[in-house]
């Protein structure tokens, strides 16, 4: 950091970095450097997009850099897949690492040659006992620990060892522990194990390593080779710091970087451990790990969420020692600000029936000019073509009115079309069910774009509408909560699973500008919500609109 640089702290981790850069202190002269470790066995969730801003975000502060890794130390479950996908994500919301990509794998070989120096040391021992057996004899509060091979000779355990990596032993045969304390209050500092023999492919070294080591062995080893100063972490690993400690003090290691805890997001009605995100996927009960009902980061991006909405969630919820719950409604809160002041306005009718104007000319058609967004002036206007039927919603009109119901029924108030004409409802159609399939309507030629000519008070609503004669037809989904319980984490959370998770609409109407939707792009459907084309679904020839978030703001703040 520079000496003319002054940080404004926002959370206690920038008070710690500046006390290390400090005069005297321990990183003192050098640069701020993190890292975001994530493991590739799955794709990054919304309590990641914390860590992100934690990590980018702290190094940003203090003009530092950090390191994207990918924690592949256990070969079962990882993919290349999720390599791509964890990238993808990070770049979404903005960040980049430069040419500071490395994997954990790439220190395999020195975090071998610092185990054999631990055991050289006496520090590190090859034990012989299963994990049920190390379960049996790792004691209690009163009771110390115990392993029949703690005192084995170095030369013996060194051996054995090398013969471990050699591929001489089934899985589970032998472990390397760590010699610290068996009688420890830290169950983790009691000769945890640091090796462990696994006979799988990796995605990367292939067939080279049939030894894996452990996390919290190779955690602090990837920092301290990586040059890490400040490795943040969340608060699980809090009871962990003694060991990653121990390691950094006890082997022959290129820099000493510190370890902060912070406590990680947690959001009511979802899960987010990977383990339970994964059984969603490979179970069926979504349509993959970017379905826009899951909290991962391609299924929020699907869904129509922005970087900066997800951006202002993690830094709003702040940074802090206290584990906590936040509202989804929040998240949605964040989006909505967000989508308002730069989502396009257009117009679609999501239930539609038809209204029919009957003293409007059959043969006449015309155009009128709308404001794509009134927030944003410099987003201009957008064509829209009106004639004599227009698609209207269902629930814009009653056969007999409902107090307060200020829209359409016969000899109903006149209402105004959105930047078109005044109108009053004057007769409707039924089928045999009674349903019904057309209003009629009357308009007032001399009220064009909604005024009208004698500046008498419309007490209707203005409603939403599309020309029947240009309206494209579109499928709309709607999205709510996964889980219809707050905390679906206690129990079977496939029992809280909501089966009105998702509403798909077909024959939706649309106005003609949609026709070029591109993913990713957000709108207003006026009246209705915010929306985006979907990624994967949505075509030319078949249009398929998610719903992001509806318009009304269920958060209150200080709730």
């Amino acid at each position: 950091m520079s000496e003319n640089m002054e940080v404004k702290s926002t959370n206690f981790i920038d008070e710690f970095i500046k006390e290390d850069m400090s005069p005297g202190g321990r990183t003192e002269g050098m640069q701020v450097h993190t890292r975001f470790p994530p493991e590739p066995n799955g794709y990054l969730h919304i309590g990641h997009a914390k860590a992100i801003y934690v990590d980018f975000g702290t190094a940003e502060r203090f003009g530092g850099i950090c390191n994207l890794r990918m924690d592949d130390t256990n070969p079962s479950k990882e993919d290349v897949e999720y390599v791509n996908a964890i990238k993808d994500d990070i770049h979404w919301l903005g960040y980049d690492w430069g040419d500071r990509f490395y994997y954990g794998s790439d220190f395999f070989e020195e975090m071998y040659q610092g185990a054999e120096e631990l055991i050289q040391k006496g520090l590190a021992y090859v034990c012989e006992l299963s994990q049920e057996q190390m379960r049996e004899m790792r004691g209690d509060l009163s009771t110390p620990a115990t392993s029949p091979y703690r005192d084995r000779p170095q030369e013996e355990s060194l051996d054995l060892f090398r013969r471990m990596r050699a591929g001489e032993f089934e899985d589970g045969k032998m472990t390397l522990r760590a010699k610290i304390d068996l009688a420890s209050g830290n169950f983790n500092m009691r000769d945890p194990v640091i090796y462990r023999i696994n006979h799988t492919a990796h995605h990367r070294t292939g067939t080279k390593w049939c030894i894996y080591p452990m996390y919290d062995y190779a955690h602090p080893f990837e920092d301290a080779m990586e040059h890490i100063t400040h490795s943040l972490c969340s608060l699980e690993f809090e009871d962990h710091r003694p060991f990653y400690d121990w390691v950094v003090q006890n082997v022959t290691l290129p820099s000493k970087p510190r370890q902060i805890e912070f406590a990680r997001l947690g959001i009511n009605n979802t899960v987010m451990h990977k383990r339970k995100l994964r059984a969603l996927v490979e179970e069926g009960c979504v349509d993959g790990w970017d379905d826009p009902r899951m909290p991962t980061l391609c299924g929020l991006r699907r869904r129509g969420y922005t970087p900066k909405a997800i951006l202002n969630f993690s830094e709003r919820n702040g940074v802090s020692k206290a584990a906590s719950t936040v509202e989804y409604a929040f998240l949605e809160h964040c989006l909505r600000e967000d989508l308002n002041e730069t989502a396009r306005r257009v117009m679609a009718v999501l239930h539609p029936v038809k209204l029919i104007i009957t003293n409007y000319p059959e043969e006449k058609s015309e155009t009128f000019m709308v404001e794509n967004n009134p927030n944003r002036p410099e987003d201009g206007q957008r064509e829209i073509t009106f004639s004599r039927e227009i698609w209207v919603e269902a629930e814009d009109f009653l056969p007999e009115p409902m107090p307060k119901f200020k829209r359409l029924y016969p000899g109903g108030p006149e209402c105004r079309l959105k930047g078109a004409y005044i109108i009053q409802c004057t007769g409707y159609k039924t089928d045999a069910e009674g349903n019904i399939t057309e209003i009629s309507a009357q308009y007032d030629p001399h009220s064009q774009g909604g005024d009208p000519a004698d500046g008498r008070k419309i007490k209707g609503a203005t409603l939403h509408w599309v020309d029947a004669a240009t309206a494209l037809d579109a499928e709309i989904r709607i999205y709510d909560n996964l889980f219809r319980v707050e905390n679906p984490e206690e129990g079977d959370f496939r029992e809280y699973l909501n089966p009105d998770s998702l509403q798909v609409l077909t024959s939706c109407k649309v106005e003609t500008s949609l026709a070029d939707a591109k993913p990713g792009e957000s709108y207003q459907f006026m009246r209705q919500g915010y929306f985006c084309a979907d990624s994967k679904d949505s075509t030319e020839n078949h249009l398929v609109f998610n719903r992001s978030v509806k318009l009304k703001d269920s958060f209150k703040a200080g709730k």
